[in-house]
């Protein structure tokens, strides 16, 4: 179902909320909305991307090839957030391939609108840009946590992670519904460590594990793991 931008509370957890009036028309009636199912790539590393996508729903997962041809999971992205605006800005093809991680709703924006956006709208602009470098520094803080950090230490803080930006469902478990792989992925390890550290957290008490459902069930010691003690 198509929503007229004005009326979409989505785009107030984005730069957008800084488009108002005829400005804001024109990116409605430009958007395209678009249904995505679970496991479809939204943008591959290496397109030259036509447009930014703003999530109005789901769950995504954004991934870059490693030289051996593996996947690493750069970070994981839910509604309100923007994608593609880097590569749109920058006039480069995509650094990364986005995917979804459940069925979702997604408003394509046209390069063009954005670009105009950008040269008209200072407010605009300005959050574009703070949005630009928040990616810088959460990009900066997980290479840091790569090198610092231990592979325990480092599932603890993403499963911390998971939960504060997916949620929870009615049965306390993370509102996500990831693989052993995808974790393992994330956190720069072998699938084989993660099952085992999944394991040791259960038996630990820290965790709850339904298949492939995971709940937090003692945040403050995984948070003490986070910090090395």
């Amino acid at each position: 179902m198509r929503i007229k931008c004005e009326k979409c509370v989505i785009r107030d957890l984005n730069s957008l909320h800084a488009v108002k009036g005829d400005d804001l028309e024109c990116v409605n009636n430009a958007k395209k909305t678009l249904h995505i199912k679970r496991g479809e790539v939204v943008f591959s590393e290496g397109t030259a991307l036509k447009g930014v996508y703003c999530l109005r729903n789901g769950k995504c997962k954004l991934t870059i090839l490693t030289p051996n041809g593996k996947e690493q999971i750069i970070r994981f992205i839910g509604k309100g957030e923007l994608v593609g605006h880097r590569s749109v800005i920058s006039n480069s093809v995509a650094h990364l391939t986005v995917t979804a991680l459940e069925d979702m709703d997604v408003c394509f924006i046209p390069k063009a609108e954005i670009i105009n956006l950008i040269k008209k709208n200072s407010e605009f602009s300005m959050e574009i840009t703070k949005s630009l470098a928040e990616d810088l520094d959460e990009a900066n803080a997980s290479i840091a946590n790569m090198a610092q950090k231990n592979v325990r230490e480092r599932l603890a803080e993403s499963l911390l992670f998971f939960e504060r930006i997916f949620g929870v469902d009615n049965e306390g478990f993370i509102s996500v519904t990831l693989t052993r792989e995808e974790i393992a992925n994330a956190i720069g390890t072998a699938t084989e460590s993660t099952i085992r550290l999944l394991s040791s957290f259960k038996k630990e008490g820290f965790i709850i594990l339904d298949g492939k459902k995971i709940k937090l069930i003692n945040k403050v010691k995984l948070q003490h793991l986070t910090e090395g003690y």
